[in-house]
């Protein structure tokens, strides 16, 4: 059950864009076609900042100090743009991110990146 495919459904899904009363699940519905519409999710482990000729020198067995610590939250990225942090866990010897906090709520400060 790696893909959740086979997973029992428990009720009825939550509507991700239900916005609670006064009209905003009204509002929400105008946006409902963007439900559909693909994105890029990227777990970002740490960088580094290396001169090409360091990069050159690289070779098998090579290792890069990272600017991160061990026991830090990795950063989940949407197009880009930081929506999350969490940590890595194993699902049937594959890799998976736990959210362990969500960044900011406020989607409207995204940047939309255009493939051609």
């Amino acid at each position: 059950m790696s893909d959740m495919t086979e997973a029992p459904l428990l009720g009825a899904p939550a509507d991700p864009f239900d916005m609670g009363g006064n009209g905003l699940h009204e509002a929400a519905n105008h946006y409902r076609f963007l439900a559909d519409i693909p994105v890029r999710l990227s777990v970002e482990v740490g960088s580094a900042s290396l001169r090409l000729a360091e990069i050159m020198e690289l070779s098998e067995g090579s290792v890069v100090e990272l600017d991160r610590q061990a026991n830090d939250l990795l950063d989940i990225n949407v197009n880009g743009t930081l929506v999350a942090r969490g940590e890595v866990v194993t699902i049937d010897g594959r890799f998976g991110i736990r959210v362990a906090e969500v960044v900011s709520k406020n989607v409207g400060h995204a940047r939309v990146e255009r493939r051609i």
